[in-house]
């Protein structure tokens, strides 16, 4: 058997990937989803080395300079955000499917650092259901939408740097190609 491939899956915002990757977590619980580190502070209901590994900008900066994170970037101009090099090592050599839920930038240097990494591309059916998804679940100010919407015109502009592109026209779906693409289904 051959050694599972890190798969990196992104796409622009309210795209549905924490839907999808939710879908898939509950449906095929072989698939090992890294857990990423961020200088944030937590949200209501979050909890530490569950939903993100909440550390310090001094001690996120030290990690990146011992060379255990994947990828990392500043995200929206304040908070670090990366993936743990060592957990999804462990994940891989336990011969399970890894998943990297993470932006576009962090695809970028997965990509560089990792070359053998499957890069799929979560795109929506349209634009127009793009805009829909994010007005619709009311958690941005409009300045904040249309900041998020911008940012999504230069995400859907990098699909072509990816190895396969996944619509998400129902999540169901959506998941079910994704967990046969990483040989989980």
């Amino acid at each position: 058997m051959s050694q599972p491939t890190l798969t990196v899956l992104a796409g622009p915002t309210a795209v549905g990937k924490g839907t999808v990757c939710q879908y898939i977590r509950e449906n095929y619980p072989n698939v090992w989803f890294s857990v990423s580190a961020t200088t944030r502070d937590p949200r209501p209901g979050e909890v530490d080395g569950t939903h993100y590994y909440f550390v310090s900008m001094e001690e996120f900066d030290q990690m990146i300079a011992d060379g255990q994170m994947l990828e990392y970037a500043v995200v929206h101009g304040k908070n670090k955000y990366g993936t743990p090099r060592a957990k999804v090592q462990e994940a891989l050599d336990a011969g399970r499917p890894v998943i990297l839920e993470i932006d576009l930038q962090g695809a970028r240097q997965i990509r560089e650092t990792m070359p053998d990494a499957r890069l799929i591309f979560l795109a929506p059916p349209s634009w127009d259901e793009l805009v829909s998804r994010l007005v619709g679940r009311g958690t941005e100010s409009e300045q904040e939408q249309a900041r998020r919407l911008e940012t999504a015109k230069v995400e859907l502009a990098a699909e072509k740097e990816f190895d396969v592109t996944v619509v998400n026209d129902t999540v169901e779906r959506a998941a079910k190609e994704i967990a046969e693409l990483i040989g989980a289904a």
